[in-house]
């Protein structure tokens, strides 16, 4: 007889309905002068056609991460549907995601380190091993996916960045580059947003094995629209700590203020681990929308992760861990 193991981060699954997840931070950007952009259909390749990782693809599979608990979201919904604001305010920023050159793609790896170097980001890809980790993605705004990614630890790239012992924090920041992302333009009228787009870790967090440097999902590339051609995971984090389309990884002594931290500190803070006891300033986080679905189901501390990263926080007990 076959016994299934029902693992800490299982949650029962719903029949697929079309989905209609539309909870989001559009009012506090609004105030800020942000606009939207456009719908439409995405593509993950390189303006030459071809992407010229697309031989690394598909990876092997870590078995440890080989069942998240709940079905995998369709890619077409996906890569359609998430938070890119360098590319308007709006769930359906793929269209205008094409407009991201991936090539040439260089990081800058500087602060407190060793030696800061600059690489390219075909040349990364020779320096670490692949894996697809099948893992869960709980947004802020109370909806959640679930992705087959494709990277490799972060703990993989702190190691060749050799930062110091000075080094108590990683900070990644992504592109910036207004006339390729609308979203990154000045209002007419003043104010306006902190680009680029920030976010850090603590090095315990950065050297933690749930940590993950994507660089593909569903077999093949990472698109567009989902942060290519490098971004970050933390799936016991809110999804907006997993910053995209990262062109610069610095250590620091300092802790690093996130984008949103430094819009909204009340309602976005450096830790953002999920937890369903806390709720966001404007809505609960009790329980969660399943992209694809018209079902909620409840959230679970960490994401359902906690075996990974509890410890993490055990000494921590003054700073508001989840927010």
């Amino acid at each position: 007889m076959l016994i299934k193991t029902i693992h800490g981060w299982e949650l029962p699954e719903r029949a697929a309905t079309p989905e209609d997840v539309f909870i989001n931070r559009r009012e506090l950007l609004a105030g800020l002068g942000a606009g939207s952009i456009g719908l439409g259909l995405l593509s993950g390749k390189a303006e030459a056609g071809v992407d010229p990782s697309a031989k690394y693809y598909p990876a092997t599979k870590n078995p440890k991460f080989a069942d998240a608990g709940r079905e995998i979201t369709g890619e077409k919904l996906n890569t359609s549907y998430n938070n890119f604001y360098e590319f308007g305010t709006s769930k359906r920023i793929s269209k205008g995601a094409q407009a991201l050159k991936i090539r040439p793609w260089e990081i800058k790896i500087d602060g407190e380190v060793e030696e800061p170097f600059t690489i390219g980001f075909d040349d990364l890809l020779k320096k670490v091993m692949l894996e697809e980790r099948i893992v869960r993605h709980r947004c802020v705004e109370a909806w959640a996916m679930t992705v087959p990614w494709t990277g490799f630890p972060l703990k993989a790239l702190v190691a060749l960045a050799a930062p110091k012992n000075t080094a108590k924090y990683v900070q990644f920041q992504t592109f910036h580059d207004p006339e390729m992302a609308p979203g990154q333009k000045p209002p007419l009228f003043g104010g306006g947003l902190p680009w680029p787009y920030t976010e850090g870790l603590t090095m315990a967090e950065a050297t933690n094995d749930l940590a993950f440097m994507v660089t593909g999902a569903y077999g093949k590339p990472v698109a567009n629209s989902m942060g290519a051609p490098l971004r970050l995971h933390c799936p016991w984090k809110y999804g907006f700590k997993s910053a995209k389309s990262i062109n610069r990884i610095t250590f620091t002594s300092k802790r690093p203020v996130g984008f949103w931290e430094n819009i909204q500190a009340a309602e976005y803070g450096f830790w953002a681990n999920v937890n369903p006891e806390v709720p966001h300033p404007r809505w609960s986080q009790a329980q969660e929308r399943i992209l694809g679905t018209d079902d909620k189901v409840p959230s679970k501390l960490f994401n359902g992760y906690g075996e990974f990263v509890a410890d993490l926080y055990k000494d921590l007990q003054g700073e508001v861990l989840y927010r």
